[in-house]
């Protein structure tokens, strides 16, 4: 991946180069090896490079052969090859961003649909005068924008858009929004002002100031649900993902792949092992010294039976008090999850070795892969007495943090609410006391908007918001923090169309979730490694809590300067830290999610008062 930023004017005053420059610099690390900028007049583009596809050329911002058009991009366009031997185009690289010019020249703006890949660039056009920003189907690729009366300014992070903003200024209607998903769904940020461009959509900024914004894709309709035997729906999903690896695995430098020893990655790696032949594949797990959820052993005998060369990295408490600053800086947000320190440490164990790493992210949000998804139905179920349900899971013991999951969700009042509640760490009543006052905007849209059956509905919303703004965001942060690309393959459109064409009975059969993917897995795995139960990228956060981290999260929580202290409501924060410090409760979800607001925002503020300033969790020179 690479790292884009650029501005408009719409007051005829020209782009001022230093500020462009600046807006590259925070990119830096997404792309260390090379840098650009192009400025005429009130339109300039940034770019910083991470060299994956014709390494010694293809050099950005880049100018099409009419002299027309300019773009800055960032990702990765894999059926390039195929796209350069259709078009009529005079190429003189042997790159993929020549072929963004050259689609967009032949096809117009409509040209985006014969992409595959994840991406977004930005495209000026001088016949029309218009500006196009475009984000892959699934928001893989990250693409952020900035409007005023007088300029618009896009970037790759949110941190690229602060040489031109200035002091920014905390979107407190996104507080709700992240106390219900652990992220902020598109388009709103945390910033006031910036907004994502969704996922599948194009977005036009025109001379007068006026923005347009349209889909280019969408998930198939539930009209559109195959008929299709078990065994066939096995032999399609193998089709899909061998072609979505066989493209992941397009690149000039080094692919390796994470391998947790989960069926997801465990699978893919079987799949690019068949693909790349004797070329040797190195894969990439992370432990954490914990026998509850230490999937080291599962990863070492996964990457032996599809003959990889294996590494493995340690993430400690330690690397949490030195990472979890520098970290949320990197994401421009509070990191949603422990994972995201522990992404990161894989990230940096990868990049010793490889450019490019394959990931099974997507594959549990398109598939039902989590135990939840079991539970669709009792979600939609009306008329569960909801005070009850509130009573029971306050007397729950710690041991049963799971159940008090489930309970909190489905006491939530509507539906769309009762869906949210899955991955909430509060509720709607909760968050409603901690802030003082319910939202002022909604965010349920697509939980509204979901149609067919329950499991589908879930589904279509987890895609839309779990996925799209939450474990993307992370992936994208936590490697391009490493100076490495992140490709899931299990999100080529391809496979994901095929997934929302399947009926539910062929994702969770019999009460095994993931089934489609399970079955084919197992032409690969034995049946104790593809059946075992699901842990995922869990950390031991529940014990660092009453250990290590306790002291820390108290002070920061609770002190003077606390922004979380002066904004939320301060008894119910205290009581949360009581409960899971005594052992009562096991609160580690909704500690961490207090925790990395207050540690995200004390990092914005010392970049606005200055960069050398140094706070709690901040990195160490080390």
């Amino acid at each position: 991946m690479c790292g884009i930023a650029g501005v408009r004017r719409f007051d005829g005053i020209p782009v001022d180069s230093a500020i462009l420059a600046a807006m590259g610099k925070c990119l830096r690390h997404r792309g260390p090896d090379d840098e650009g900028l192009w400025c005429a007049g009130p339109v300039g583009f940034a770019h910083s490079r991470l060299s994956i596809i014709d390494p010694g050329g293809s050099a950005q911002p880049m100018t099409g052969s009419s002299g027309m058009t300019h773009i800055s991009f960032n990702g990765e366009i894999l059926n390039y090859r195929q796209l350069r031997r259709e078009l009529p185009y005079p190429f003189t690289t042997r790159g993929d961003t020549e072929v963004l010019l050259a689609v967009y020249e032949t096809y117009g703006a409509a040209g985006v649909r014969k992409l595959r890949g994840q991406f977004a660039y930005a495209l000026h056009d001088y016949r029309t005068n218009e500006t196009h920003l475009f984000r892959d189907r699934l928001g893989i690729v990250p693409l952020y924008y900035y409007r005023t009366d007088t300029v618009f300014a896009f970037a790759s992070e949110i941190k690229a858009l602060l040489p031109l903003i200035g002091s920014p200024t905390v979107d407190t209607a996104s507080l709700h929004d992240f106390l219900a998903h652990r992220s902020v769904p598109a388009p709103h940020t945390f910033i006031e002002g910036v907004r994502k461009v969704p996922q599948g959509h194009h977005l036009v900024v025109r001379a007068d100031g006026s923005l347009h914004t349209e889909a280019f894709w969408k998930l198939p309709s539930d009209n559109e649900i195959l008929d299709i035997p078990p065994a066939e729906a096995v032999h399609l999903l193998d089709e899909a993902l061998r072609a979505a690896v066989r493209d992941a695995l397009v690149a000039d430098v080094p692919v390796g792949a994470y391998l947790s020893g989960g069926v997801d990655s465990s699978l893919l790696c079987a799949l690019a092992v068949q693909q790349r032949g004797n070329t040797d594949l190195h894969t990439f797990t992370a432990g954490f010294g914990d026998p509850r959820v230490d999937e080291t052993d599962w990863a070492r005998r996964a990457a032996g039976i599809v003959g990889s060369t294996h590494h493995e990295t340690l993430v400690t408490p330690q690397d949490f008090h030195h990472d979890w600053a520098h970290l949320s800086w990197q994401r421009d947000s509070p990191l949603s999850e422990p994972a995201d320190v522990a992404v990161y440490h894989l990230a940096r164990l990868a990049a010793d070795h490889v450019k490019v790493v394959l990931s099974g992210e997507g594959s549990d949000e398109l598939f039902a892969g989590y135990p939840k998804y079991r539970f669709a139905r009792t979600t939609r179920i009306p008329g569960v007495p909801r005070s009850a349900l509130r009573r029971l899971e306050a007397a729950l013991p710690a041991r049963r943090a799971r159940l008090t999951v489930a309970l909190r969700a489905i006491s939530e009042p509507t539906y769309p609410e009762r869906m949210r509640g899955w991955f909430a760490p509060f509720t709607s009543a909760e968050r409603t006391h901690l802030l003082g006052g319910p939202p002022t905007r909604t965010t349920l849209t697509p939980y509204r908007s979901a149609t067919g059956d329950s499991l589908r509905r879930m589904l279509y919303a987890d895609t839309h918001t779990w996925l799209a703004d939450n474990l993307l965001e992370r992936g994208d942060r936590m490697s391009m923090a490493a100076s490495i690309e992140l490709r899931p393959p299990f999100l080529d459109h391809r496979v994901v169309e095929l997934a929302f064409r399947m009926p539910s009975h062929l994702k969770i059969r019999h009460g095994t979730t993931k089934w489609v993917v399970k079955e084919l897995a197992r032409q690969h795995f034995p049946p104790d490694l593809v059946y075992r139960p699901k842990i995922g990228f869990r950390v031991p956060l529940d014990e660092w809590f009453r250990g290590h981290l306790r002291a820390p999260a108290h002070d920061l929580l609770t002190g003077p300067s606390s922004f979380v202290g002066a904004t939320f409501d301060r008894p119910m924060v205290r009581r949360l830290l009581d409960d899971h410090a005594s052992g009562a409760r096991d609160e580690q979800s909704r500690l961490w999610t207090l925790l990395s607001l207050e540690i995200w925002h004390r990092e914005l503020q010392r970049h606005i008062r200055s960069p050398a300033s140094v706070g709690p969790f901040a990195p160490s020179d080390g």
